[in-house]
C-alpha cells in the first residue's frame, strides 16, 4: 500500500519534498498532481521504475513517455531546441503544454520515441512539481493517471476514488487536498519547420492566439 504525503499546494513543506525525493531516487512510483491531471511518475534515470510505469499503463516500448523539466535551460539538456521552438516554449512555460522535440543522448531509450528519436517534455505550472524537480535534480516521468473521455465527464473520478484505484500500484501518493483536474495538456510538435498541433487541450486558446499557422 502506498505512503500518502500531505503537502501544501502553494508552500510545499521542504522536509516532505526531501522524503519524496529519496523515495524517487530509490525507484518509487508516485501519484502526484500537476497543473493538468493527476499523473503517475518516477525518476527518469531509474530504469526499473520506468518499466513499472509502462507496465501499469500497459504501454509498449514503442510508445514514448512524457517527462517534466523545471525550466527552459533544463529542456535544452534533454532536447535539441531550434530558435523558433525556443521562442514558442519561452512564451508558454510554465503551463499546460507538452512539447515534442528531438531527444538528446540524456533521454533514456526506454522513454523516447524509438523511431523518431523524439521526446515529450513539459514545464508544469505547479509548485509541488517544480519543488520536486528542483530537489531531485532529474526529470520526472509524467503520464496521466486517469483521463476521462468526453462521454465519461459526468462520471469523473474524484480524488478519493483515484487514490483507492492506484494505491496498490504506486509507492507514494502526493495529496494536496485538491481534486484532480480532467483537462489534458495541449501537445505541440516542434520537430519540423513549423509547429504542429498534435492535441488541443488545456491552454489551447493561448496557443492559437500567437502561433502563426495554427
Amino acid at each position: 500500500m502506498a505512503t500518502v504525503y500531505k503537502i501544501h499546494p502553494d508552500n510545499p513543506q521542504p522536509n516532505r519534498i526531501e522524503e519524496i525525493k529519496r523515495e524517487l531516487q530509490n525507484g518509487a512510483l508516485i501519484l502526484y498532481p500537476t497543473d493538468t491531471v493527476y499523473a503517475i511518475g518516477c525518476d527518469i534515470t531509474v530504469k526499473s521504475a520506468v518499466q513499472r510505469v509502462r507496465h501499469i499503463k500497459r504501454l509498449s516500448n514503442d510508445k514514448p513517455l512524457t517527462f517534466l523539466c523545471p525550466s527552459l535551460s533544463n529542456i535544452s539538456a534533454y532536447a535539441t531546441v531550434s530558435d523558433p521552438a525556443y521562442r514558442i516554449i519561452r512564451h508558454l512555460i510554465p503551463g499546460p503544454y507538452t512539447f515534442i522535440l528531438p531527444a538528446t543522448k540524456l533521454v533514456p531509450k526506454l522513454v523516447m520515441d524509438p523511431k523518431r528519436k523524439t521526446t515529450g517534455i513539459r514545464v508544469p505550472d505547479n509548485r509541488v512539481c517544480l519543488k520536486l524537480l528542483e530537489a531531485l535534480g532529474n526529470p520526472i516521468i509524467s503520464t496521466s493517471a486517469h483521463v476521462p473521455t468526453e462521454e465519461e465527464r459526468e462520471e469523473y473520478m474524484g480524488k478519493a476514488e483515484l487514490f483507492d484505484l492506484v494505491e496498490n500500484f504506486v509507492d507514494v501518493i502526493v495529496d494536496t487536498d485538491k481534486e484532480p483536474g480532467y483537462l489534458v495538456s495541449t501537445i505541440l510538435d516542434l520537430t519540423g519547420d513549423y509547429p504542429e498541433v498534435v492535441r488541443e487541450g488545456q491552454g489551447w486558446d493561448k496557443v492559437s492566439g500567437f502561433v502563426v499557422g495554427l
